[in-house]
């Protein structure tokens, strides 16, 4: 399905109700698919993101098995065609995701300087629970063209909304 820039693989497996998501890293990604298991777990009493079937790591890299969940990524074939559907549900998405993760629980932090930034930081607009890799892909657009969830929370944690909102909207274009 999808081949990140570190070399990370992610593969559709099965079909129907026996469906599952199955995300490989090589070693020296700098991917820790136990990260992504946290933050899924913390998250999922509040939105709607994919249950952990599995995980595990050896010599050949690490895994993450992950339940389908309805509609397709915002990036499939049907929502390119659909730009403005799909534009409007990543932005709604994102904004209920922000209402609906509580900031005050949250114990992960994706702050400008746990990303290793500083200099030149705007003040903040409004802290909320961030996806944290916002991208077109990671939204998940049902048959009604509304959010449906979304998807690789490794980042996830305590930043300024405008955070999620940049790369949100950067990746409308490289997307």
């Amino acid at each position: 399905m999808w081949e990140n820039e570190r070399g990370g693989l992610t593969f559709e497996v099965g079909r129907a109700a026996e469906r599952v998501f199955v995300k490989w890293s090589p070693p020296g990604s700098m991917i820790h698919p136990g990260r992504e298991v946290e933050r899924l777990a913390w998250a999922r009493p509040f939105t709607v993101v994919p249950k952990v079937m599995d995980q595990g790591a050896d010599d050949a890299g690490s895994w993450l098995v992950t339940e389908a969940l309805p509609g397709e990524s915002a990036v499939s074939d049907r929502w390119q065609a659909d730009p403005a559907v799909a534009v409007t549900a990543i932005g709604r998405g994102l904004r209920d995701l922000h209402d609906a993760l509580p900031v005050d629980k949250c114990p992960y932090s994706w702050s400008i300087e746990d990303r290793g930034g500083s200099l030149g930081a705007p003040s903040i607009d409004r802290l909320v629970v961030c996806h944290g890799d916002a991208c077109a892909p990671n939204t998940l657009v049902g048959d009604d063209g509304r959010c449906s969830g979304h998807v690789d929370l490794g980042a996830l944690g305590v930043a300024d909304r405008w955070a999620d909102l940049a790369v949100a909207t950067w990746s409308t274009e490289w997307n």
